[in-house]
């Protein structure tokens, strides 16, 4: 009963993993149908939108002097006479116009007069041709409007700042109230001051043409018509999406509904095919591991599941639970010998790093009888022993050797080479050579015997100590930061040799520091700037200075633990991928 239960759990959450795959889909399936409608809508809406823009435009352009018209309707609104719905019936006020002014001048046809020949025109018979023509236009804008049953319809100029605009036109429906507030069809010359959303909306309907922006359940679309000296035409309408929309939520719901039956009988066939396909010899091959469990008996497991007969997956797992009884058989005789072997190896590591630490100076301060400088060193492996270090030494009673390195690669290698590499520094330093005779010397003789390949990047410096005078040389290493009497750190830039053991035959420039009493000098490896966090940023060089220039004034000792403090805020919980090694020293002085 107790192996029953958990197979009916299995069958629980199986069908629970089915349902919200089924919801999940089903969610997935309404959201794209309703994206899809909403697309059309819009489609179809554009289409409508660019159809009547283009109508109303080839009604404005069909007037040959609508360049000239509209510059006068701007110019002269306040003059003009009016008739906004016109039957073209006769004794009508525009149609008594047109037929004065055709009497007057009977060579001429209104709507074809050019532009030109409205320029010719006394200013009485301008102002009469642009009423007749603008009460023409407007009626036909109606009855575009009517026809494609448009909310708003209307044609405005703006300038280049689209913060204002000036109604040409605004299409109304028959018996509409003409005027000047917000609720009423807008007249010749009203003028506006427009919002943000609608100031972008014309701005790009002038720079790309069209512009159709949703509003809800309306459609703002504007066009561009023309350009006429300092103002752009545009022509705007707006579009009531609701019955739209509504329609388009009912196919969405259909649509989705449908979808998410057929998953639901889809779900319960596959649910079938799985508990007597898959979970009844799923559930002999759990019983088995877990008499394996108990036991440990792998004869009596590999004789049971040798009854599984399915031939898919759950065969090839009866099979593979049947090797891993037998090959744990084999691993638990074998792991005690590999417990003990990690042991000798952690107990040989650990003495390795006794030694290590052992081999760099340690005890500080290191000169407790010298008064003239201070130094100290501190060095942070990224493994259990690791490639950098540090050394200072007194080659006389007047001169300290100075030497940080970092070799390349980690862990027991590295260590071994820095060994070799830091006692033929020593070595040939205590000889009385200069910097860059002791890095050239030391390169040729680990070029010598270097099967391995490896190279070591290093900063050596020789202070006089009587003079203040630092001569040092780079190989590879990274610039040393100086920070000189009453001054903040700062990088100094050295030349840089090529590095330890990369190549014989190398010389090395040698360069002078002049230091002062009060003067530091601070030295590292690349494990500190290149420290790094879990966001994989680096601490960098100006997080180092910026630390180094905070403790600036401090002693040797509490400047190192200024920096290591620094970067481990910066750290945090991120691995140490690099060995992290400093080394500090101020100069006093001899009193």
């Amino acid at each position: 009963m107790k192996n029953k239960g958990k197979t009916v759990g299995i069958i629980k959450q199986v069908a629970l993993l089915f349902l919200v795959s089924i919801l999940s889909t089903g969610l997935l399936t309404f959201l794209s149908q309703r994206m899809m409608a909403k697309t059309e809508v819009r489609q179809q809406t554009e289409s409508i939108a660019a159809t009547i823009s283009q109508e109303m435009g080839l009604a404005i352009k069909e007037y040959p002097s609508y360049e000239w018209l509209m510059k006068y309707w701007h110019a002269n609104w306040e003059e003009m006479d009016i008739e906004y719905d016109v039957d073209f019936s006769p004794g009508t006020k525009t149609e008594e116009k047109a037929k004065a002014f055709n009497e007057k001048h009977p060579d001429l046809q209104i709507k074809y007069i050019t532009s030109e020949e409205a320029e010719k025109l006394s200013p009485e018979d301008q102002k009469a041709f642009a009423e007749i023509c603008y009460s023409w236009l407007i009626t036909r804008i109606n009855e575009i409007k009517q026809l494609y049953d448009v909310d708003y319809l209307f044609c405005v100029s703006t300038d280049d700042g689209f913060k204002n605009q000036f109604f040409l036109f605004s299409a109304a429906d028959p018996g509409a109230k003409r005027g000047t507030n917000y609720e009423e069809v807008y007249t010749l010359g009203v003028q506006s001051t427009v919002g943000e959303s609608q100031e972008e909306a014309m701005r790009s309907a002038a720079e790309h043409s069209s512009h159709l922006a949703d509003a809800g359940n309306y459609m703002d679309y504007y066009s561009y018509l023309d350009k006429l000296g300092e103002e752009h035409i545009l022509i705007g309408l707006t579009y009531d999406l609701t019955d739209l929309r509504a329609n388009s939520a009912i196919q969405t719901k259909q649509g989705t509904a449908f979808a998410v039956f057929h998953q639901i009988a889809l779900a319960v066939l596959c649910l079938m095919g799985l508990f007597f396909f898959v979970l009844l010899p799923l559930k002999e091959v759990q019983k088995n591991i877990r008499l394996y469990k108990e036991t440990k008996d792998s004869q009596e497991v590999r004789e049971k599941l040798s009854e599984v007969k399915t031939k898919n997956e759950i065969g090839q797992l009866s099979m593979d639970v049947m090797e891993l009884s037998t090959e744990m058989d084999e691993y638990i005789n074998n792991i005690e010998s590999i417990t003990a072997e990690r042991e000798r190896i952690g107990t040989e590591l650990s003495l390795a790093t006794e030694i290590q630490c052992g081999m760099l100076p340690s005890e500080f301060p290191a000169f407790p009888d010298r008064y003239d400088f201070d130094i100290y060193g501190a060095m942070d492996p990224a493994k259990e022993v690791g490639g950098d270090f540090y050394d200072f030494f007194m080659i006389d009673e007047d001169h300290l050797c100075m030497v940080i390195a970092d070799v390349s690669g980690k862990g027991i290698p590295a260590a071994l080479f820095m060994m070799a590499a830091k006692i033929i520094l020593a070595n040939n330093a205590k000889m009385g050579k200069s910097p860059s005779e002791i890095l050239r010397d030391t390169n040729a003789s680990i070029c010598s015997n270097n099967k391995g390949e490896m190279f070591v990047t290093v900063w050596l410096g020789i202070l006089e100590l009587s003079t203040g005078i630092l001569k040092a040389a780079n190989a590879g290493h990274e610039y040393p930061a100086i920070k000189h009497s009453g001054e903040d750190f700062q990088l100094y830039k050295d030349k840089h040799g090529f590095v330890i053991g990369g190549m014989d035959g190398m010389d090395y420039k040698e360069y002078e520091i002049k230091l002062e009493p009060g003067a530091k000098v601070f030295l590292y490896t690349d494990g500190v700037p290149e420290a790094t966090n879990s966001e994989n940023q680096l601490f960098g060089v100006e997080r180092m200075i910026d630390a180094l220039n905070k403790a600036k004034d401090e002693t040797p000792e509490k400047v190192l633990s200024s920096i290591r403090k620094r970067v481990d805020e910066f750290v945090l919980e991120a691995e140490q991928f690099d060995d992290l090694t400093m080394l500090c020293l101020e100069y006093k002085g001899v009193n």
